[in-house]
């Protein structure tokens, strides 16, 4: 790669010290443009640590120039001048390496941004001191001299170094103001993005809920018809791949009707509410489902469950329900609310094995109803 600033004859100053500074200035300037094109996993230290190298000897060579025209007695119109010229080049060059990354080939950017303030700085204001410092050495005022340098300037010299101060703060100007463009840019997609995984996180959630509700009852708080189907299917289908048994109880809410007709439809909703919590509570697994069937039957899924823990989880479901101690007057099978279940377990064996489990589970209750209610039934074989 070309360097981007030149050392000629052009740009000596004719002060030794000076002068070597400025050739080292360039060659440390020449390096970070090399380095801010490198393509490599260790570019980002090199070219962090070659930025630092830069300023550390753009201060030094600031803190000797100023030096220098203060014991050489340089007129105070220039000194002000130049000193401000450092400080506005430090003050720039750190926004925009800090701003960097906002910037569109920043790379280019930095050296087309250097390479000018270098011609600025060089050819504008220390030659200008230069040769202050050397009338000065010959004889003239600090004010003599500064007025000479006003006057002799090339007018053509003039006019090239005015246009290079005018692109340098261009530059400057431009590219701060790009870079604040960009950053705000960059901050509202931000804000955008963020907004946008905000709705997309509310609308996930809101369709797992809307899905849970697809699936629950809304008067008993517990699995539909719909969910029952479902995860029948899925259940299953695991107890037909893992050769394990599968229970279903079919539980039917005692002489219901009558407790309607007794007590009224709002309090026979009471009633099923207080009956379907009891039944959940006395799930014993997060893994069984309990839903409602249709009307005043409930079923519960028993993954995993034999035919005497279904028995055993069944008939803790039927005392649960009579400890409720609910009133119910037009029943014969007790004077308070009371269940009547039937159990069934197979390990299936086919896809039919779900309709079959159903209709075993159906006939058990048939049966425990018949029988006088308030008690279980069992399906021997359900499949």
């Amino acid at each position: 790669m070309l360097p981007a600033f030149v050392w000629t004859d052009a740009v000596l100053t004719g002060i030794e010290t000076v002068d070597a500074q400025h050739k080292e200035l360039i060659d440390l300037f020449n390096e970070l443009n090399s380095a801010l094109f490198m393509r490599h996993e260790c570019a980002e230290a090199v070219i962090e640590s070659t930025y630092r190298r830069v300023i550390a000897y753009t201060d030094k060579h600031f803190a000797e120039e100023e030096a220098l025209m203060l014991e050489e007695g340089v007129d105070p119109h220039h000194v002000e001048a130049h000193i401000g010229y450092h400080r506005q080049f430090v003050e720039r060059v750190e926004s925009m390496w800090s701003h960097r990354s906002a910037l569109m080939q920043h790379p280019e950017t930095i050296a087309g941004f250097l390479t000018s303030w270098l011609g600025l700085h060089i050819l504008g204001v220390d030659q200008s001191m230069s040769r202050q410092i050397e009338a000065i050495r010959a004889g003239k005022s600090a004010a003599e001299a500064y007025a000479i340098e006003l006057l002799s300037r090339d007018a053509a010299t003039q006019v090239m170094i005015d246009m290079i101060g005018r692109l340098y703060s261009v530059l400057a100007d431009q590219n701060t103001a790009l870079a604040n463009a960009n950053l705000a840019l960059e901050a509202r997609v931000s804000e955008r993005t963020a907004a946008l995984n905000k709705a997309n996180a509310e609308l996930v959630a809101a369709n797992i809920e809307l899905e849970r509700y697809s699936k629950t009852d809304a008067l008993l708080q517990i699995g539909n018809r719909a969910y029952f189907d479902e995860r029948l299917v899925e259940l299953c289908a695991r107890a037909r791949r893992h050769a394990s048994p599968l229970s279903l109880l079919m539980i039917d809410v005692d002489a219901f009707k009558q407790y309607n007709d007794l007590y009224g439809h709002q309090a026979g909703d009471d009633c099923l509410r207080e009956v379907a919590k009891a039944i959940r509570l006395s799930l014993l697994r997060a893994s069984d489902c309990v839903s409602r069937y249709g009307g005043e039957e409930i079923a519960v899924l028993l993954p995993d469950t034999d035919l005497a823990g279904a028995m055993f989880v069944a008939e803790r479901m039927r005392d649960a329900v009579q400890s409720l101690g609910l009133a119910h007057a037009g029943s014969k099978a007790a004077a308070v609310v009371t269940v009547s279940i039937g159990v069934a377990c197979a390990v299936p064996d086919a896809a039919a094995a779900c309709a079959q489990l159903v209709r075993a589970a159906d006939q058990a209750l048939y049966r425990a109803k018949a029988a006088g209610r308030n008690r279980l039934d069992v399906a021997l074989q359900a499949a």
